[in-house]
């Protein structure tokens, strides 16, 4: 009886079964969509080292065949035969992928499966759905790797990209492409049974849904007979006909793709990540897509269900309205909070939530201890400890950071009591920001305790943590803080300062006078931080005191 696997399971092939030589299947369809399966054998690195072991419909097999394509059969869309017991060692890592052939997304897929059979039965299964994915356009459906024995782990993790991403994130190269090559018309290669292995099963497909028949003698390897109805057939093979684009505009009207990132200090504006380049404006909670952001004091967006402004009157849930079809003003309710993939490392979903995608950039990320809101994928976190020293230096000045490291292959979604949230991407430079400000940032930054000279305070000194290298910093606001360059006479107070560019010169400024102190009371802003260097140099500040 075959094992039914969820997503992130995983078993030894010999817990499997006592074979080595398998047949995989995968079964994806949607409506209007055509799909890529291809194999990508993997070193120890989970790179492409050797673009031989790419199978896909233009590379059939590896050269020693231990990989093989061999095409729709047995009700599955793409079918593998592989050889365990002859894959060179220096393939540690099969990875099973399917890729949306044009435009379409995975979320439009119905119900689908990978599967391993051996010996014509089938001993494990992972099932899955569009439900799981929403923009992506690939999905790593299984891995065969080798940790002492080979196992199998079912992944199920949607990748952004389509194929040409995914065959750059495995260290591929993407040469021009070329007219595809017509899938093999003949039957399915020959074989013998593993030689060492007497007892194990021969590889043998399984047989397509049919009535019941007399048993027939099993050959060594074969074709197994069609499906009946809608099975596939060669004249149904990938790339035989054009792709159709299936509908992605919900029934209540047109709603435009969710804006770029958003504005670093003011609404409606490009955003200024501390000195960087301008981007597009970003998409607010709350806010309908392509929308401007209400200026202060007009009427903001609708609240959340209700309809969004821009949309014809009358829709479902609207009082007085006429009703649509079933789910019409649930879908266009809920389009402008669905997940923002732009493909880039770091995505700001909302002004209040940050996801990283770990399966780019190559390093793991440090982020505040219990800031996980939610993650996606092969994703595991670890306590990262500062060490005795670094647990000294951080209680004596105040600036110890609570972390966790982040490594996998997955997305990681991250968020601190509704902060405001702003990714500021450094690019050898540096930047100086508050422990208590910082949610999270790329392992390859490094950081150290600064100290702020004091003048007018015995011994006085202030202290904040210092970034520099290349990599992304997430710090948080209360509000949506202002960005100032720095001048000779740049004052701010110590306790709603946020970050300033680590080359200018701070010095605690005290207007403590012997004279105003003899009397009762005060302004209460007798502490604060001048700011002082070249053109070019900046301070941000939060509109709230801490």
């Amino acid at each position: 009886m075959a094992r039914e696997f969820q997503r992130g399971h995983k078993a030894k092939i010999s817990d499997l079964t006592p074979g080595t030589d398998l047949y995989v299947g995968v079964q994806i369809a949607g409506p209007g969509l055509s799909f890529d399966i291809s194999c990508f054998g993997l070193d120890a690195n989970e790179q492409l080292s050797d673009d031989r072991y790419f199978i896909f419909f233009n590379q059939p097999k590896s050269p020693e065949e231990s990989i093989q394509l061999l095409g729709a059969q047995a009700g599955d869309t793409e079918s593998f035969r592989v050889t365990l017991d002859r894959i060179p060692a220096n393939i540690h890592k099969l990875s099973f992928t399917a890729t949306v052939d044009g435009a379409g997304q995975m979320s439009q897929v119905g119900p689908g499966y990978i599967r391993i059979v051996a010996g014509g039965e089938e001993v494990v299964r992972y099932a899955f759905n569009g439900s799981e994915f929403s923009t992506e356009r690939a999905v790593m459906l299984g891995d065969f790797y080798l940790k002492d024995v080979w196992r199998f782990a079912a992944v199920g993790q949607g990748f952004d990209g389509g194929l040409e991403a995914l065959l750059k994130n495995f260290g591929g190269e993407v040469a021009e492409e070329t007219p595809a090559a017509a899938p093999p018309q003949g039957a399915a290669p020959s074989f013998a049974p593993p030689a060492q292995a007497a007892p194990a099963p021969s590889f043998r497909a399984p047989a397509a849904p049919q009535a019941p028949q007399a048993p027939q003698p099993a050959p060594s390897f074969g074709t197994p007979p069609p499906a009946p109805g809608p099975a596939p057939t060669p004249q149904q093979q990938m790339h035989a006909a054009p792709t159709i684009v299936a509908p992605m505009t919900p029934p209540g009207g047109t709603v435009p793709p969710p804006p770029a990132p958003a504005p670093y200090g003011q609404p409606g504006q490009q955003p200024q990540h501390f000195g960087q380049q301008p981007q597009q404006p970003q998409q607010q909670f709350g806010q309908v897509p392509g929308q401007a952001p209400a200026p202060y004091g007009q009427q903001a967006p609708a609240p959340y269900g209700q309809q969004p402004p821009g949309m014809p009157p009358g829709g479902q849930g609207m009082p007085g309205g006429a009703p649509q079809a079933a789910g019409a003003g649930l879908q266009a309710a809920l389009q402008p909070y669905k997940e923002t993939a732009t493909g880039q490392r770091w995505t700001p979903q909302n002004q209040q939530l940050m996801r990283v995608d770990l399966t780019m950039g190559g390093t793991g990320v440090l982020a505040r201890q219990g800031s996980m809101v939610m993650y996606q994928g092969k994703v595991d976190f670890s306590y990262k400890g500062a060490g005795f020293a670094g647990r000294m230096v951080g209680n004596a000045t105040g600036q110890e950071m609570q972390l966790m490291r982040c490594t996998g292959r997955g997305q990681v979604f991250l968020a601190e009591e509704g902060a405001h949230l702003h990714s500021i991407e450094l690019q050898g430079d540096g930047v100086c920001v508050s422990a208590e400000n910082v949610l999270a940032f790329d392992e390859s930054l490094q950081y150290e305790v600064r100290r702020i000279e004091g003048h007018g305070i015995p011994g006085g000194a202030l202290f904040t943590m210092q970034f520099q290298g290349t990599g992304t910093l997430v710090v948080k606001t209360h509000g949506v803080p202002v960005v100032l360059p720095v001048t000779p006479t740049t004052f701010a107070d110590c306790n709603a300062v946020v970050a300033w560019s680590s080359a200018s010169q701070v010095i605690i400024s005290s207007q403590v006078r012997l004279r105003r102190n003899a009397y009762p009371g005060h302004s209460g802003e007798t502490v604060n931080l001048q700011f002082r260097g070249a053109p070019g140099n900046f301070i941000v500040v939060q509109p709230y005191e801490v």
